[in-house]
């Protein structure tokens, strides 16, 4: 019989748990447990103390649980029977993934029954020694990677089927578009997921759902398909047009803005404003009548003609105004009104006599008292009370 002196770990670092060969121990041996592991001692079947990393000699005062099941005494190199169990702790990560058969769901998006697989990548670490030892490894000597990736496969079939479906259809996933969700889709299974792996003592360190494979080639698939990016293509070119009306409107805007500077400069240079010239514009619509009369027809008064300002005024103002000028001189001016002194009737200009009842009249029509203008006939003066003449 081999009594063990020194007891250490000499798996792999693809293993999850080891089971160091010897189970006959002195109580002066050495454990030594490296970093990311942990060591748990069985004894008669039972788990007793689990150790952290470091070195220690294995003495019935650093397993208390042990003391209580056999009477060991400390001192001198008794053995006893034992089980040493290593837990490698680290990421054990690119562990491989992928549904067996395809995923029966409906298309949220066009309500349709669709087929699709997935697979990927995960990383898992222990995260419960004892918990893993107790579900898993049992009375096995090892447990690879290859191993526990065994035992999750069946598992991790039915419940990752089951998750990606509900996960479409809660998260309305539109199948065309969900390879640019794929970093929040594997999220959303891995939260899901993080549970049923912790049962065992598993951590679910890392899961990354990398291919969706589409039904490509179903008739039914590639009509919705077409359809899909037929519409998006529509979009696309309801924006592109769009965008060129915008441009367009921007350019025809920066043309109007470009030449009323230009204008505005030529202005400067020529000593006018732009209501100088408009005064310009208005005179030459006068310039085009041929009579003075069809100015009215026009809807230009006078008085606008006349008042044309600033510079412009002071040429075209001036030479309309010498032309009214010219016409109303032309006109020969109304004489005032006269009645008769004697019955009132308007008289005839330059009558002597007054056609209704005979009076001789008298030229003038003011007071010769006061010198007030009658406006009216009568026999004495509204304003000094002195009787007319005539």
């Amino acid at each position: 019989m081999v009594i063990a002196e020194v007891i250490k770990y000499e798996g792999d670092n693809s293993t999850f748990i080891w089971k160091h060969p010897c189970e006959d121990f002195n109580t002066t041996s050495q454990l030594i447990v490296h970093e990311s592991q942990e060591a748990i001692f069985f004894m008669n079947g039972q788990a007793l103390d689990l150790f952290g990393p470091g070195r220690y000699t294995l003495e019935t005062q650093n397993i208390p649980l042990l003391k209580k099941l056999a009477n060991i005494p400390t001192d001198g190199k008794n053995p006893f029977h034992c089980e040493v169990y290593f837990i490698n702790k680290t990421e054990q990560m690119s562990i491989k993934w992928g549904t067996d058969s395809k995923v029966q769901y409906i298309e949220p998006t066009y309500r349709f029954p669709l087929s699709i697989g997935a697979s990927g990548e995960m990383s898992l670490s222990v995260s419960d020694s004892r918990k893993l030892l107790i579900n898993l490894v049992g009375t096995e000597r090892v447990l690879e990677r290859n191993q526990l990736t065994n035992f999750f496969r069946a598992f991790l079939m039915t419940k990752v089927k089951t998750y990606i479906a509900q996960e479409m259809r809660s998260s309305a996933i539109n199948i065309f578009e969900i390879d640019e969700q794929l970093e929040s889709f594997s999220a959303a299974i891995k939260a899901k997921l993080d549970d049923d792996f912790l049962d065992y003592g598993v951590n679910l360190k890392r899961f990354f759902v990398t291919v969706i494979v589409k039904p490509d080639g179903d008739p039914q698939y590639e009509k919705f398909k077409e359809l899909h990016f037929r519409q998006y293509a529509d979009i696309a070119e309801a924006r592109l047009r769009q965008q060129t009306d915008v441009i367009y409107a921007q350019t025809e805007a920066q043309k109007v803005v470009i030449d009323s500077q230009a204008q505005a400069t030529k202005r400067a240079q020529e000593g006018y404003t732009y209501q100088q010239e408009r005064g310009f514009d208005v005179a030459q619509d006068v310039a085009r009548n041929e009579a003075v009369g069809q100015f009215t027809n026009m809807g230009v008064g006078l008085g606008t003609m006349a008042g044309v300002g600033g510079a412009v005024g002071g040429v075209v103002g001036g030479a309309i105004n010498g032309a009214f000028a010219g016409i109303n001189n032309s006109v020969p001016s109304q004489q005032a009104t006269l009645f008769c002194n004697q019955c009132g009737a308007e008289l005839t200009p330059g009558a002597a006599f007054c056609d209704n009842c005979g009076t001789p009249q008298s030229s003038s029509d003011t007071c010769s008292k006061c010198g007030f203008k009658f406006i009216k006939p009568g026999k004495f003066c509204p304003k000094c009370g002195a009787k007319r003449e005539g």
